[in-house]
């Protein structure tokens, strides 16, 4: 799924995540429309399944919530390293091992199922030996104290380090300084935007649904190029535009389900004025010019996104410039804990100026340093380490998106947005009535779907 959508002719190819299919790790060298595969993990030893215990030990309870360790991490200093290192050793060859007396996985098996709730519940997969380790785990309903901060920073550091072990063994093993990255732990932006620091690679490809959702693209191209022998013609997958697309009789409709009275036309409907754009010029100018007020602004354009990341599709954005605006998106939307980030989207001609590695990421999976001059023009996405998970736009691959944050930029001399995903606690937002009952249910300012944008007027 990453070497075959990359640009690249040849590549060190490397997997990395839970144990799906009981590899957790597989190596492989990428040439033509070939893979050979070089090297394995096997369960029950796994990099994703530490960071998912670790995760639970720290009270993040529910499948998924890796991410949110992530952000905390930030708060933290190393001071656990030595002894949550021996958790997962390190082996001199460059790969790892569990150490199987902290996990249940293998010994007792651990319960998986679908909640009442809608919500999947995984049962623990830490063993008591992990808090005769590490101290006691913090329950869900607990503060975040610095204990649990300081763990969080040591367990990425930990992780890192035995990522970039695997990554230079890929390397070593296949000759190459390319590297095309897959599976679960590719989500990790944080161990992603420090690759050109902490290894050799030259070039990486990370393709928009590293985990599992990818595996179903990986196994259309295997089958392609692998087995019935297919060449490659040259296309990269350069943006994740490849989910549904509604028009604007769609969008309309939706309206006048919403709206009583207006039959999707436009005009004035209670608390909500409905109106169509000149031109897209015209829509990205006035859109510009709301997010540069301070408005919260829904984005719903084009395909949805394919993979976990709102990029411009089917997206909030606000001014990065406020320094209130994680607060006010907080409160007015997103209700999520205070350690998480909120990611920018930057034209990509200019990353460059405000950010120490300008290497283009259409897809939001790497955080880089923000320039420390920069960082007090932008502290809405700028994290408590000075950096940010950023999403590089191009006027080719995201036309509408990148005239959106060219007008922002022409209205403040600021070349990106904040970007989040457009959604309250559920699952992002596909088809206009889903964009349209959140923006209703929510304080969000305004909602701009095609070329028609709903704006809340009791401000």
């Amino acid at each position: 799924s990453a070497f075959y959508c990359s640009p690249f002719d040849e590549a060190a190819c490397l997997s990395v995540d839970g144990f799906g299919d009981f590899v957790s790790v597989m190596i492989a060298r990428g040439r033509g429309n070939r893979l050979e595969v070089l090297d394995r993990v096997h369960f029950p030893h796994s990099l994703g399944l530490f960071y998912a215990a670790m995760t639970q030990f720290l009270g993040f309870p529910h499948f998924g919530d890796e991410y949110k360790v992530m952000g905390l991490a930030a708060y933290g200093e190393p001071a656990f390293v030595e002894p949550v290192g021996r958790i997962v050793p390190g082996r001199a060859d460059g790969t790892f091992a569990l150490d199987l007396a902290f996990f249940r996985h293998l010994s007792e098996g651990v319960d998986f199922h679908w909640g009442e709730d809608g919500v999947p519940h995984q049962g623990a997969l830490f063993t008591p030996q992990l808090a005769a380790l590490l101290g006691p785990p913090r329950d869900p309903r607990e503060e975040v104290g610095q204990r649990h901060r300081d763990l969080a920073a040591s367990m990425q550091r930990v992780y890192e380090e035995r990522f970039f072990a695997l990554v230079r063994r890929a390397l070593r093993l296949t000759g190459s300084r390319n590297l095309a990255l897959a599976g679960g732990c590719g989500l990790n932006s944080l161990a992603n935007g420090k690759l050109f620091d902490r290894t050799e690679v030259a070039e990486v490809f990370i393709q928009a649904a590293a985990g599992d959702a990818g595996t179903s693209l990986g196994a259309a191209l295997y089958a392609h190029h692998e087995i019935l022998g297919q060449p490659r013609n040259g296309w990269v997958m350069a943006h994740a535009s490849w989910g549904p697309e509604y028009g604007e009789a769609e969008i309309r409709r939706a309206i006048a389900d919403r709206l009583p009275g207006s039959e999707g036309r436009d005009g004035r409907y209670g608390e909500i004025e409905v109106r169509t754009a000149a031109d897209e010029d015209a829509l990205c100018a006035e859109t510009a010019a709301a997010i540069a007020r301070g408005e919260v602004v829904g984005w719903y354009q084009g395909r949805s996104e394919w993979g976990p990341r709102a990029l411009g599709n089917r997206s909030i954005v606000c001014d990065p410039r406020r320094p209130d605006m994680k607060e006010l998106l907080n409160r007015k939307i997103k209700r999520r804990e205070s350690f998480r980030p909120f990611a920018p989207s930057v034209l990509e001609e200019r990353t460059g100026e405000w950010f120490t590695i300008a290497y283009p990421d259409p897809f939001m999976l790497k955080v880089y340093p923000i320039r420390p001059e920069r960082r007090p023009q932008v502290p809405a996405v700028t994290h408590v380490d000075g950096t940010g998970r950023l999403q590089t736009v191009s006027e080719r691959s995201n036309p509408r998106y990148w005239r959106l944050i060219a007008a922002f930029a022409r209205e403040t001399g600021v070349p990106m947005v904040l970007n989040t995903s457009f959604n309250e606690n559920e699952p992002i937002v596909n088809t206009p009535a889903e964009a349209l009952d959140c923006f209703l249910r929510t304080r969000m300012d305004r909602l701009v779907m095609g070329g028609c944008t709903l704006h809340r007027m009791d401000g």
